[in-house]
């Protein structure tokens, strides 16, 4: 038991270090388009570069996982993001501090996807989806740091020595993995042997029910990051004519919304069932998402409790990998729960950028600010999306032969 809550509290930081940079953004939006003279859509295509480099490693880190194990695999990766807070922090241009925040998102890729890894052999099977929403609802914390804590540290001390002290924070958390996680419990097999004897991606990606899993991870996750991590913050600077730290404490709303939701969507799962839960929480989401195409904003009071909502069933999104976990043995999950991953975090840069596409295609005033019509536009695009992958989801995936869930 101690090693395991070694495991849960080792990868716990991690992922709470990568909620924190993927949400940052939403903050220091005003500085970062200041001091590198940035656009709307320079803005959004920068920001979501961390979810392309994320999408990028997932394949290879699945592999990664099922062969040497997240106790390596993680911190690997983590020193990628030491080295892209150095060049985002030293960044004078777009393309250094683009390829800096890619670099931060690669790094981060492999925090939750090992962690789903681990804990599928360190806790009981009914216990699984429980204890990574709980570890995933600590680690949502870091964008709750990303919030109101990030708009003080930035006016105290300003963006560029925040990303130089996040490195040294992320060096001492890749060692903390590296030197105090274990892949197992002594005698429990994890490993892969080989893409041949067990189907690899192939197999996964035959399963009728991963195409149905995986499209609706795209939306979900794509969206709620795009909002929470960048197009919320605008839109409060711009509709609302918000001051930096009162948006902040918004934003915060947000991210303790989804903390909860990670926190509690997996007890809920192993209590009423994955798919009922999964059905539920998504269509929660979408009802949450309607506050934001008024052409007249609520007040913020009101806006406070939408926003809880929006983090808090778009946290929801968790229960794909859980979904998709059951499908395959356990030699399969690393890559399993990466393939779909790869899905919401391609969905997370998709939609982001987009959303920056759609915002800058409308006229800033004077002060740089966006009318209300351009987020209307935005939102009410993703919303659309949203509700047209739903409705596949919930068409019945062709029956397979020689292909059953596995768990």
């Amino acid at each position: 038991m101690n090693r395991a809550l070694a495991v849960f509290i080792l990868f716990g930081i991690g992922y709470f270090l990568s909620n924190f940079f993927r949400a940052a953004n939403a903050v220091i939006a005003g500085d970062l388009m200041r001091d590198l003279g940035l656009s709307a859509a320079d803005l959004g295509m920068m920001t979501s570069l961390f979810y392309a480099g994320f999408a990028a490693v997932q394949l290879p880190l699945g592999v990664a996982l099922d062969r040497i194990g997240p106790r390596i695999a993680v911190p690997s990766l983590m020193l990628m993001t030491v080295v892209g807070c150095l060049l985002f922090a030293t960044a004078t241009a777009l393309p250094q501090v683009a390829v800096g925040r890619t670099l931060i998102g690669i790094g981060m890729a492999g925090n939750l996807m090992g962690a789903v890894k681990a804990f599928g052999v360190w806790f009981p099977p009914n216990r699984v989806a429980t204890f990574t929403s709980l570890m995933v609802g600590i680690g949502a914390l870091g964008a709750l740091v990303a919030a109101t804590p990030l708009a003080w540290l930035n006016q105290q001390f300003g963006w560029r020595a925040v990303f130089l002290g996040g490195a040294g924070v992320v060096l001492l958390s890749a060692a903390g993995i590296a030197l105090g996680a274990q892949n197992a419990p002594p005698g429990v097999v994890w490993r892969a042997t080989s893409d041949t004897a067990d189907g690899g991606f192939g197999r996964i990606f035959r399963n009728s029910q991963f195409w149905r899993i995986a499209p609706l991870n795209f939306v979900w996750l794509g969206t709620v990051l795009a909002v929470q991590t960048l197009w919320a913050g605008p839109y409060l600077f711009d509709v609302l004519r918000l001051p930096q730290i009162e948006t902040g404490n918004l934003l915060l709303l947000i991210s303790a919304g989804v903390a909860t939701g990670y926190a509690s969507c997996g007890a809920l799962a192993d209590t009423f069932g994955v798919r009922r839960t999964v059905q539920g929480g998504m269509a929660l989401f979408l009802a949450s998402q309607t506050p934001l195409l008024l052409p007249i904003p609520l007040p913020p009071p009101a806006l406070a409790v939408a926003f809880f909502m929006f983090g808090f069933t778009g946290a929801f999104n968790l229960l794909m990998l859980t979904e998709v976990r059951i499908l395959f043995p356990p030699s399969m999950v690393g890559r399993a729960v990466t393939a779909v991953n790869l899905f919401g975090f391609t969905g997370a840069t998709a939609i982001q950028w987009g959303m920056g596409v759609i915002i800058g295609a409308f006229t800033p005033d004077e002060a740089g600010r966006y009318p209300v019509e351009a987020y209307i536009a935005a939102f009410g695009a993703a919303l659309a999306i949203n509700i047209a992958v739903f409705i596949w989801y919930l068409t019945p995936a062709p029956v397979q032969q020689g292909l059953k869930a596995e768990g």
